[in-house]
């Protein structure tokens, strides 16, 4: 008897099972849940201050995002690395601790990301827009990069190009091949490493979230890895000189967990890529002029700017890609970067 109950258990099960599953959904089925709009608070960080231009941007993206959803959708921000190093951050995000950031992409996850930021990859901003667009080979590999680790490529942030923020003037700045004798801050890269040696500078790998008090202590008596809308941000109370190297192209990524974006329906994900590439799209309009601007400040500051001919920067790239790309580019694999590359050697 008790042998019969068991395998009329059995059956109910078994024709239940199916019928559950075809209840079960893990995705918007019908075409009303693929416009709903749930309510969501998402977390995102930026490194700059409160305030700042960076922050200020990721306001409007914020409104937008609010104002497409009906308020459905908010954004809590944490500016000024409140959240961690961007670093740290990013791996948040890839397992869904944190849901977004924009940021610097850092190599601690993939080292193939280093490649966004390879000394002198490009030149002027023509070759920036081209090659830093959305849909650009490079960005591709960025996203799919991305997507391998968790994380949901949205769209690009331009800021500009990199120069070097020093508390005492340098020996030869106009000349790679002298030793300038000052130790700089370099994010922990091998690219900027190599690219402050290959200038002259003694490299100290540190997270920018400690560059304040490594300058205010003296263990650094400088930095590179940013240009002067980061340098004004963040430590124009401290720097002395600015070097406009453009050592390389600063560009950050708007993303967020891979697994949090697939879950969304196609009218949520519909209103944050649309803020993002609106925000992409106004920042390669604005970034170039707002460079200018914040070098101005610079000097409104009191900070000496040391500017360069366009052949001492010729100079400063042909030395970077002599000395830095063949050791960089084992890291990105040969055939990808000398294909990023090719169009400006």
């Amino acid at each position: 008897m008790r042998k019969k109950i068991v395998v009329l258990l059995l059956s109910v099960v078994l024709v239940t099972l199916p019928l559950l599953a075809g209840c079960s959904s893990t995705g918007p089925q019908k075409s009303e849940d693929a416009q709903s709009i749930q309510e969501r608070t998402f977390k995102i960080g930026h490194i700059r201050p409160d305030g700042s231009s960076a922050d200020l941007n990721v306001e409007l993206f914020k409104d937008e995002i609010s104002k497409a959803s009906d308020g459905k959708l908010n954004i809590e921000i944490y500016p000024a690395s409140q959240l961690g190093d961007y670093t740290v951050v990013m791996e948040r995000v890839s397992i869904g601790d944190i849901e977004m950031q924009i940021s610097p992409l850092g190599t601690n996850i993939d080292k193939g990301f280093g490649i966004s930021s390879a000394p002198y990859i490009v030149e002027n901003w023509d070759q920036a827009k081209e090659t830093f667009k959305s849909g650009g080979t490079l960005v591709n590999v960025m996203a799919e990069k991305m997507e391998e680790n968790g994380i949901k490529y949205l769209a690009g942030y331009p800021l500009y190009f990199g120069g070097i923020a020093l508390m005492e003037e340098p020996l030869s700045p106009e000349d790679p091949n002298v030793a300038k004798n000052l130790k700089i801050r370099v994010p922990p890269m091998k690219s900027y490493e190599q690219c402050a040696v290959a200038l002259g500078y003694q490299a100290t790998p540190l997270a920018f979230s400690d560059t304040f008090t490594a300058l205010q202590t003296g263990i650094v008596e400088g930095a590179i890895g940013a240009g002067a809308e980061g340098y004004y941000s963040n430590f124009k109370d401290l720097i002395k000189y600015y070097l406009p190297v453009n050592d390389h192209f600063e560009m950050w990524y708007l993303y967020m967990n891979l697994e949090l974006w697939n879950g969304l329906s196609v009218k949520e994900q519909e209103i944050i890529q649309s803020a993002a590439s609106a925000l992409e799209e106004k920042r390669f309009a604005e970034a170039e002029a707002e460079t200018s601007a914040f070098e101005s400040k610079m000097e409104d500051a009191g900070i000496k700017i040391i500017r360069f001919t366009d052949e001492q920067l010729s100079e400063f790239a042909k030395v970077n890609r002599e000395k830095v790309w063949p050791i960089i580019k084992v890291d990105f694999g040969q055939e990808l970067f000398d294909q990023i590359t090719s169009s400006i050697k």
